[in-house]
C-alpha cells in the first residue's frame, strides 16, 4: 500500500465521512481525543502551525479558533477541496495543501513553530520519512505533537473480556508484531443512518511502539512526553462504549521538540 492507495480512500470517504463528523457523530473525537490531546499539547495561540492529515478540516478549524496560525495538508484531494470550502464559507486565514507528511516540499526548512498531527499518521505509509520532513519544517526548539491509535493495544484485537458482571476487565490482542498495511470498514456508532450508508474504508500501518518512538529519537527530536489518555466519567456517560477505553487505552500521545 502507498499515499495513493490512502490517497484514493479517503477521496472515496470524503462526502460521508465530513458529513457525519461536521454533525457531531464521531464521538470518540469530540469526547475523547481532542480533548486530551488539546490538554496535552496546550496553548498554540499566536504560533505557526502545520496540522499534517487535516481531513476535511474539522481540528485545523478549531485550533485557527484558538488563535493559531494554522496550515494544513492532506493526501486527498477531495478532503481538502472540503475543508477549502468551509474555509471560504467561514474565513479562519487556513492554507490547505494537497501534500504527504512525507513530502512536505511546498515548505521551506524552519517554516513551523508546531507540527500537530491528529489520529493521521498511523494511516501514513513512510512514517520515517514524515518525521524528517517535520524535523526539517520546524524552527529551533519547535513542537511536534501527535495522536495515533494505540499500538500496543488497537490492532488485531481478537476481543475484549469481560467480568462476571459483564465490565470490560481487559482485551486478547493478536500478533503484535505483525507489521504492515491493513484495512478496516467501520462506521460511526453515533450516526442515525449508519444502516443505510456504506462503512468507510480505511487503510493503515500498524507499527509497534518502538516504530513510533525510535525515529523521533533518530532524527533529533527530544521527547518531552508521552499520554494514554483515559476518557472521563462524564464522557462515558455521553457515550458509555468509551467506558472500555477506562481500562486499555484508545490512543497514544507523543510531544516532542526539536
Amino acid at each position: 500500500m502507498s499515499d495513493e492507495d490512502v490517497a484514493r480512500s479517503w477521496d472515496e470517504n470524503a462526502e460521508l465521512w465530513a458529513r457525519h463528523v461536521r454533525a457531531g457523530y464521531d464521538l470518540y473525537r469530540n469526547l475523547y481525543n481532542n480533548p486530551a490531546l488539546l490538554e496535552f499539547v496546550g496553548d498554540l495561540a499566536g504560533q505557526a502551525v502545520l496540522d499534517a492529515g487535516c481531513g476535511e478540516g474539522y481540528n485545523t478549524r478549531l485550533l485557527a479558533r484558538r488563535g493559531a496560525r494554522m496550515t494544513a495538508i492532506d493526501l486527498s484531494p477531495k478532503m481538502i477541496e472540503l475543508a477549502c470550502a468551509e474555509e471560504a464559507r467561514e474565513p479562519l486565514g487556513i492554507r490547505y495543501h494537497v501534500a504527504s507528511a512525507s513530502d512536505l516540499s511546498p515548505f521551506a526548512d524552519e517554516t513551523f513553530d508546531a507540527v500537530v498531527s491528529t489520529m493521521a499518521l498511523m494511516d501514513c505509509a513512510d512514517y520515517e520519512g514524515a518525521v524528517r520532513e517535520f524535523h526539517r519544517v520546524l524552527r529551533p526548539s519547535g513542537l511536534l505533537a501527535f495522536n495515533v491509535c494505540h499500538p500496543c493495544f488497537t490492532y488485531f484485537i481478537r476481543d475484549w473480556d469481560y467480568d462476571e458482571r459483564g465490565e470490560v476487565i481487559g482485551i486478547r490482542l493478536g500478533p503484535y508484531f505483525q507489521e504492515g498495511s491493513y484495512v478496516e470498514r467501520w462506521k460511526f456508532g453515533a450516526a442515525p443512518d449508519r444502516d443505510q450508508v456504506e462503512p468507510f474504508t480505511i487503510i493503515y500501518f500498524h507499527r509497534t511502539l518502538a516504530d513510533f518512538v525510535n525515529p523521533l529519537c533518530a532524527t533529533g527530536f527530544r521527547i518531552e512526553a508521552i499520554a494514554e489518555p483515559r476518557p472521563t466519567e462524564e464522557a462515558c456517560e455521553r457515550d458509555a462504549g468509551l467506558k472500555k477505553h477506562r481500562v486499555v487505552p484508545q490512543t497514544l500521545c507523543v510531544k516532542a521538540r526539536k
